[in-house]
């Protein structure tokens, strides 16, 4: 899709279609005001029995007199005092999916010159990131009846002068980041036959020979001699092979500047079991389908790497992902065993289906070589977090107050929430074992924050933040699909940290 700036009077652009706003106060914005001057007060004649202003309503007129666009989308904007950028995103998805459900190549928008204080550039990347949404189709797996491809191709945002300079900045931003949660959302959606661990490492080939990122994939036999005993442990089970895979985005050359703060890596650590069954501790059969987004930690950290490297960030990133299935069979792993991590901690493995946090050590075990300034590893870990947060914010836990509200505060300039759980050492007692160092889980109580305790071990050597998106990667029912969170809010992080 083409993004552009145009200083010209709303109601005079030409486009396909021209988006305005309307609140539920029915006060119009100065935008919308000019359009329905323009139109001798089309618009507001339909205040407010036709149209209430609510969040996401959609009323399309056509042919108004005095208005060069043919069509004029107007969008409920919601309670004025309520407003923000979140309720622009979705003012904007709403709007951009019932232009696309008219085939309309090209839309004008100006909802960014509504009124509302916060940076124009952060308005223009939730613009560009709405568009790029709305536009995600997924037809991989259809036959005949492939969903119809979009139509929009331009996207045109009004703006006053002397803005076009932050605007086009976020457009860019947003455009990127819209095209890395698409590519999450994409491997996330694809089932298990598919996107299977070697299917991930041939996406990480594909994206390092197009976005000039250093790929390096390593096999059962590495993974043996670096004595990766947990990681194993889960593959077992499985027919598919285990891969464990290394992104490196350099952004910041080393050399003269090694030893500098800015040239140490920032590590994303990426959950990809691309099938969790739970192994021998079996789970239900109901909803399993739906443990094919178990890798969705994995895709963020894709989706993630795709985005920075579009925008070639001034900054050393490096993406690990750690990918298996985990499958019953005459191989796999058994409730009781005991196993070597690679820092040479022991775990007695209580339970199969507590694999997420087994690949996740020895993933940040291996992190240490980068001699990381931070680590964040993201994941769907525990059914625990998504009791205590539902379906809005993601977990955060760290060992490190200052990367924890740094993330915090990502989390809220990307509008992509999340939320700080506890990690008190007096949680790690659930963690004790009689035959191994610990046991890989804790308990019922505390599920979400017991298993963050258990990463905790394994990453003494560095600040280190913990993401469990099991409640955010995908939405299940009728709207079933993933959803390409945390990459708002990881770039977020590693933009402010260019």
């Amino acid at each position: 899709m083409d993004f552009s700036t145009i200083n010209t009077a709303p109601e005079r652009i030409k486009t396909d279609a021209l988006i305005v706003g309307i609140h539920t106060d029915a006060k119009l914005p100065a935008a919308t005001a000019k359009v329905d001057d323009a139109s001798n007060g089309a618009i507001s004649a339909l205040l407010p029995n036709e149209f209430s202003g609510k969040t996401g309503e959609i009323l399309v007129l056509r042919q108004l007199a005095g208005v060069t666009a043919p069509r004029v989308i107007v969008v409920g904007l919601g309670d004025p005092t309520k407003f923000n950028a979140t309720v622009l995103q979705q003012a904007h998805r709403a709007a951009l999916t019932s232009a696309q459900g008219m085939n309309l190549p090209s839309v004008a928008t100006a909802l960014l010159t509504t009124e509302l204080d916060a940076d124009l550039t952060a308005l223009a990347r939730q613009t560009a990131m709405a568009a790029g949404l709305a536009a995600y189709r997924f037809d991989p797996t259809y036959g005949r009846e492939k969903p119809k491809p979009q139509a929009l191709k331009q996207l045109a945002i009004a703006c006053g002068r002397g803005q076009n300079k932050a605007v086009n900045e976020g457009l860019t931003q947003g455009q990127a980041i819209a095209n890395g949660m698409n590519l999450t959302r994409e491997l996330g959606n694809l089932p298990s036959n598919i996107c299977t661990p070697s299917y991930l490492a041939s996406t990480a080939r594909a994206l390092g020979r197009s976005h000039k990122l250093k790929i390096e994939v390593l096999d059962r036999k590495q993974l043996e001699a670096l004595k990766m005993g947990a990681f194993l442990a889960v593959a077992k089970g499985s027919e598919e092979a285990p891969k464990f895979i290394v992104m490196r985005h350099e952004g910041v050359k080393t050399g003269a500047r090694a030893k500098d703060k800015a040239s140490a890596p920032i590590v994303l650590v990426g959950k990809g079991i691309t099938f969790d069954t739970g192994g021998i501790s079996l789970k239900p059969g109901a909803s399993m389908d739906e443990m094919k987004y178990d890798m969705c930690g994995a895709a963020s950290v894709f989706g993630t790497m795709k985005a920075i490297a579009e925008l070639a960030l001034p900054i050393n990133v490096v993406g690990v992902v750690p990918a298996c299935e985990n499958m019953p069979s005459g191989r796999a792993t058994k409730p009781g065993d005991v196993v070597t991590t690679m820092s040479g901690l022991t775990v007695e493995i209580l339970n199969t289906d507590a694999e997420g946090r087994l690949i996740l050590c020895d993933a940040l075990t291996y992190a240490e070589r980068f001699k990381p300034r931070a680590v964040v590893n993201v994941a769907t870990l525990t059914g625990a977090c998504v009791v205590a947060l539902g379906h809005v914010n993601t977990g955060l836990f760290a060992n490190n107050a200052e990367l924890s509200e740094t993330l915090r505060q990502a989390s809220i300039q990307a509008n992509d929430p999340a939320w700080p759980m506890p990690l008190d050492d007096a949680y790690q007692d659930q963690l004790k074992s009689n035959f191994a160092d610990m046991a890989n889980i804790g308990g019922r109580d505390a599920g979400a924050i017991t298993a963050a305790c258990f990463l905790s071990r394994f990453t003494k050597s560095y600040p280190w933040a913990h993401l469990d998106i099991a409640g955010t990667a995908w939405v299940s029912g009728k709207d079933k699909g993933a959803s390409g969170r945390p990459v708002p809010m990881l770039v977020q992080y590693l933009l402010s940290q260019c």
